[in-house]
């Protein structure tokens, strides 16, 4: 199965300027998640608008074939268009791809082996999209109708312990980090999601996103305390049910996870 890795980056940002180029942890934003794709032997194709964004995908070793038109780098621009356009791009040089995998470079915590176990779990199930999630704990309330109640996602007078629960007791976040899609449903329906759809269980460390300063100065600190952790990383599957799932979550020093939905190109 050929699979083309598209990491949508854009010179302009609302919530933090030139993110996507400013250092992390000792390189460029952008450059993590081109190294991370590199080192699962993707195909790995770079959309930006920006030439000096451009530049620096360039020196990281991606393919940097176009300059994204200015239609596709709106602040209001979905990811899809852009994603659609690669793919054409590609299927142009005869090299349409039969998948392919979405990576927001505002995700940069990725352990070593998460990206091939990606593949190896979306080319074992067979399933059409999938969507790179951490777990979260069922203890979620839905807040009252007007004249009612807080209702709960579980039994109040049953809660359970933390320890006691099971994987199939989570629930689980959409981190916007990763997604891995057939190219016939992005042409077909124009969406990365779709079809029958997997679940693929990230570590909670990788769930942070970054908007804002302060989610930039907690995944500088992960990569940095995950670095000695990671080195001998297998990207295994999580067990949210089990305690020493997270064993590396709390070496980083985090204890959380900031998955956010809202990807932006």
């Amino acid at each position: 199965m050929s699979i083309l890795c598209v990491i949508p980056v854009r010179g302009g940002s609302k919530g933090l300027p030139g993110k996507n180029a400013r250092e992390v942890a000792g390189k460029p934003l952008l450059v993590w998640s081109i190294e991370q794709a590199l080192a699962a032997s993707l195909d790995v194709l770079v959309s930006t608008d920006d030439p000096g964004l451009a530049a620096i995908a360039r020196e990281a070793g991606a393919d940097v074939p176009f300059l994204r038109p200015a239609e596709l780098a709106q602040d209001t621009t979905p990811t899809e268009p852009v994603i659609l356009h690669a793919i054409r791009h590609r299927a142009a040089e005869g090299r349409r791809p039969d998948a392919v995998m979405l990576l927001q470079a505002t995700s940069p915590v990725r352990l070593p082996g998460t990206l091939a176990r990606a593949v190896r779990e979306f080319t074992a199930t067979g399933v059409d999209s999938l969507v790179g999630v951490v777990p979260q704990t069922p203890f979620f309330w839905h807040p009252a109708a007007e004249g009612g109640s807080a209702t709960a996602e579980y039994d109040p007078a049953a809660r359970p312990r933390r320890q006691d629960l099971r994987a199939d007791d989570y629930f689980y976040q959409e981190t916007g980090s990763l997604y891995l899609t057939r190219t016939e449903l992005y042409e077909r329906e124009d969406n990365r999601i779709g079809g029958r759809v997997g679940l693929f269980v990230m570590d909670e460390a990788e769930g942070v996103d970054i908007d804002t300063l302060v989610d930039l100065r907690i995944a500088e600190q992960l990569l940095r305390d995950l670095g000695t952790a990671a080195a001998g990383g297998s990207g295994e599957k999580p067990d949210p049910a089990r305690d020493d799932s997270r064993d590396v979550v709390s070496r980083a020093g985090s204890g959380f996870s900031r998955g956010q939905t809202g990807a932006r190109s």
